[in-house]
């Protein structure tokens, strides 16, 4: 995989910006990616020193369009915390 396949985009949240005064940036990743290959993708791509990561499968919810309804997709979140001196400027260039 590479490293733009892993990392799909940031998730820009109330939660997930107040986070970013502790450092951690909250991102949406591929299913299938492991916390050394989102480390490995985060370093790649932003030019950071990944601290740890911390990930979570956040399950599809139930929605209804008039009578029909269904669920939206399960997706993967990662919580990267950095180390001290390193930052990410996620409203630019992603």
């Amino acid at each position: 995989m590479d490293a733009r396949d892993i990392i799909k985009r940031p998730i820009i949240t109330e939660k997930s910006t107040d986070l970013m005064a502790e450092n951690k940036y909250t991102f949406e990743v591929d299913m299938r990616a492991t916390k050394p290959q989102i480390k490995a993708a985060v370093e790649e791509i932003f030019g950071v020193k990944v601290e740890k990561v911390n990930t979570t499968r956040v399950r599809g919810k139930l929605r209804r369009m008039g009578r029909h309804e269904g669920y939206t997709s399960d997706w993967k979140k990662a919580v990267v915390t950095l180390k001290p001196g390193y930052s990410i400027e996620v409203f630019g260039g992603f």
